[in-house]
């Protein structure tokens, strides 16, 4: 094995990367050419872990004390969207005000979701997976970076948050961007990519060699051990290849806030078409104490974090193919606790935007009480006589066919058992 070879192998470890491919896959037909490049679309799960305040975002309750900063009369609206007025409660990040300005004509809310739990661990998986009863499922994420780009050698990034793969998939860590600078540029010294360990024609004989080798022995028995150490050598020979294309998207300047480092990983990743899906995450929702001032912290740091996914994206010329989860595991309780706090509340909201969703839409409701509103699956009206409860398994199943992979043997692997009649039909427009 060459030096870059090693020195990539210490890299993938460093982050967390995993690059095997499966290790029964033919060794004749494998070549060591870089996988074409994935051209979208591309999607992005971010998620405020914790449980947010959906009254001081999209679902706004001015009545029966649910908030402490705002009254009925000042709940703001924008088309179809009605929000909560936080331009004057913020410190920093982006204000309702602002993201509405932005993105109402662009985003899909659900509010009324039943999570059907208010503990963290299950009700991020259910949030992920459509799942609640079983450990085993994927997340969406990764179900679909397996059923659309396989081969990419980062095709399912995580940044934290629920992120099981149901083992169709590797999961991909790339915590810091010098991290992704170095993976990029694995054939160099320290990923730089002005001090290659071998010029270029020298590295493609090798590489030539190696696959006349591997050629050679394809029809003869071979341990799993030895066969699976092949596999390895030959994912890193194409996927080292693969990556240099990520180089010329990563940005210079790193930036302070926790989404957008996390959104320049993903982004360069997707322009370079080495990434199908990226989980991003951050967390600190969960405020038991002090709840409006935590929130008011968190959400304009999040709802900032989803403007940089978006101007990123649009710089990079590939925003016409990002599709955009927007998602937390709980709300807050409609109720104040003795530390002007909020608890875990099972009823919550969700946002999506981005290619091929209409948006200017808000579907479902919550009542005065901030208790779900049955919703008919059919007309996509609030239904208190017919209707049904959403939950995350409805949502679930509506992505896989919007995603093109509800059909797939991977998503057949992994049912959902949504009743046809429960079927979320024309949820996307």
């Amino acid at each position: 094995m060459s030096e870059s070879r090693r020195a990539f192998f210490k890299q993938c470890a460093l982050a967390g990367l995993g690059v095997a491919v499966p290790l029964r896959y033919p060794l004749a037909t494998r070549a060591a050419e870089p996988s074409e490049p994935y051209e979208g679309p591309y999607y992005v799960v971010l998620n405020a872990s914790g449980g947010w305040d959906t009254t001081y975002l999209m679902d706004p309750k001015g009545v029966n004390n649910i908030n402490r900063l705002y009254r009925e009369g000042d709940i703001l609206t924008r088309g179809a969207h009605r929000y909560a007025p936080t331009a004057r409660h913020i410190q920093g990040g982006m204000s309702n005000e602002d993201f509405y300005t932005q993105f109402a004509s662009e985003l899909l809310v659900y509010n009324g979701l039943d999570y059907s739990v208010n503990n963290h661990a299950p009700g991020a998986r259910y949030m992920a997976t459509g799942k609640l009863d079983s450990m085993a499922y994927p997340t969406f994420a990764a179900l679909v970076a397996a059923c659309q780009g396989p081969a990419c050698p980062l095709s399912f990034l995580t940044f934290g948050n629920y992120s099981a793969t149901g083992n169709l998939v590797a999961m991909s860590r790339v915590p810091y961007l010098p991290s992704l600078r170095t993976l990029s540029n694995a054939d160099a010294v320290g990923g730089n990519e002005r001090s290659p360990y071998h010029d270029r024609f020298a590295l493609d004989r090798i590489e030539r060699a190696l696959e006349v080798d591997v050629q050679s022995r394809a029809a003869s028995p071979r341990l799993p051990r030895a066969e699976h150490a092949e596999n390895m050598l030959f994912a890193a020979q194409a996927n080292s290849r693969a990556l240099e294309r990520v180089t010329p998207h990563i940005p210079r300047e790193i930036p302070r806030e926790r989404l957008s480092q996390q959104a320049d990983i993903a982004l360069a990743s997707f322009k370079a078409g080495v990434c199908v899906s990226a989980n991003l995450s951050i967390g600190q929702f969960d405020s038991h104490a002090n709840n409006d001032a935590d929130q008011m912290r968190l959400i304009p740091e999040f709802l900032a974090g989803i403007r940089y996914v978006m101007r990123r994206a649009e710089d990079l010329r590939i925003r016409d193919r990002l599709v955009i989860i927007v998602q937390s595991e709980m709300g807050r309780t409609p109720t104040y606790n003795n530390g002007n706090g909020k608890d875990h509340w099972s009823i919550g909201s969700i946002m999506f935007l981005g290619r091929g969703i209409r948006g200017n839409r808000v579907l479902g409701a919550t009542d005065e009480r901030q208790f779900h509103v049955p919703f008919n699956p059919r007309t996509l009206a609030v239904d208190r006589a017919n209707g049904i409860r959403v939950r995350p398994e409805h949502l679930h199943t509506a992505l896989r066919e919007f995603a093109g992979i509800a059909d797939h043997a991977f998503s057949r692997r992994f049912p959902l058992g949504v009743a046809d009649n429960e079927r979320l039909r024309g949820l996307w427009g």
